[in-house]
């Protein structure tokens, strides 16, 4: 049986995508988006997050950790990150949840009896199941089983991607996606290379790809708004330039910016590069989402 990781199994989502959905994220993603608001996503395995201000000293962590990461020291808590293994032990005797492993190898029936558990609901509102993460395509094989088994119940199926892996890791899901949530961070690769990690010359070339496979998949374009990076219309009218000839391309949702993400960063032992960022205003949101709208598409600015 096929097994992956995965951070998280949302039910009752209305964000990502048609209906009510369950959102299953997956770990691991090759990109490294200085604003990520899932930085929990981006290694692809387990991972200890320490909340100090929760911790309530009871000790029972110090006491089982076998590689000595977990100390108290003069009075204080001490996490030593270059110690941990990421077993989890210590998480599981923290009743305070100041200690949290996030990821957790789960198996294809596993996830899919969470999945299930919302089939009415699915049904009733058109909804179904949507593979986010970090990067699904970067558990390609993981995906694909979960994908074919939710055909087999007649689940509508999104994956949501950045796109930036090989076009023979779609080909191995394409058939089975219903949607793709497909990410456009910015159509200048100098500018998205300097973002994200990774240029963005693949990205594009496989969102034409999808749209010309012949397997009619609908297409929503996600686009994050980031202060300095894409928050101008001169970028809009690129994207629509780049989009305007495509098939299946139902929807644009741009998603502002915002900072709800940083208490994760700082869990993890990560920077938080985006410190400095202020939010988007409503004012510039608005002028992009009616390049979208002028232009033809169904565009929505995207809450939370």
């Amino acid at each position: 049986m096929k097994s992956g990781f995965v951070f998280n199994i949302q039910r009752f989502s209305i964000s990502d995508g048609p209906g009510i959905r369950t959102t299953v994220f997956m770990k691991g993603c090759n990109m490294r988006c200085f604003w990520c608001h899932n930085p929990e996503s981006q290694e692809l395995y387990p991972q200890i997050q320490f909340f100090p201000q929760k911790c309530i000293g009871c000790l029972k962590c110090v006491k089982i950790c076998p590689h000595h990461a977990q100390l108290f020291e003069q009075g204080k808590r001490v996490y030593l990150r270059s110690l941990c293994v990421n077993c989890g032990k210590c998480a599981e005797v923290c009743n305070s949840q100041a200690l949290v492993l996030i990821g957790k190898e789960m198996t294809v029936s596993e996830v899919m009896e969470k999945v299930t558990r919302d089939l009415p609901f699915y049904k009733i509102s058109k909804g179904g199941v949507t593979f986010s993460g970090g990067e699904p395509l970067e558990q390609a094989d993981f995906l694909r089983a979960l994908l074919i088994e939710c055909k087999k119940q007649n689940i509508h199926t999104a994956v949501d991607t950045a796109g930036n892996v090989s076009w023979e890791e779609f080909e191995k899901i394409i058939q089975y996606t219903d949607l793709f949530l497909y990410d456009i961070k910015c159509m200048d690769n100098e500018k998205h290379k300097q973002a994200t990690g990774a240029e963005n010359i693949r990205i594009l070339e496989n969102l034409r790809l999808i749209q010309s496979a012949g397997f009619q998949n609908e297409i929503w374009i996600r686009i994050p708004i980031i202060p300095g990076i894409n928050d101008n219309e001169e970028e809009a009218k690129k994207v629509v330039n780049f989009i305007r000839e495509f098939k299946g391309i139902s929807k644009i949702d741009l998603l502002p910016f915002h900072k709800m993400g940083k208490e994760k960063y700082e869990s993890l032992g990560m920077e938080y590069k985006a410190e400095e960022l202020l939010p988007v205003r409503e004012d510039v949101l608005e002028k992009l989402v009616q390049i979208y709208r002028k232009n033809g598409f169904d565009a929505n600015i995207e809450s939370g």
